[in-house]
């Protein structure tokens, strides 16, 4: 005997983030609402290097 499963509980949902593609320095600059200057950008490089897929998905929802 199956069980009959209703729609919500065919699938459970798969959330993503912004984080699971690859990022630029460049693209966290912008996306953080900063100008790709050299210095947004230097900051951005040690913020992924230093806290990863952490720092994407504190900026992008």
């Amino acid at each position: 005997m199956s069980t009959i499963r209703t729609p919500s509980e065919a699938a459970a949902p798969v959330w993503r983030t912004g984080a699971e593609q690859p990022w630029d320095p460049e693209d966290l600059a912008v996306a953080q609402g900063k100008d790709p200057t050299p210095e947004n950008i230097a900051r951005a490089r040690a913020e992924l290097e230093r806290d990863g897929a952490a720092a994407i998905e504190r900026t992008v929802p």
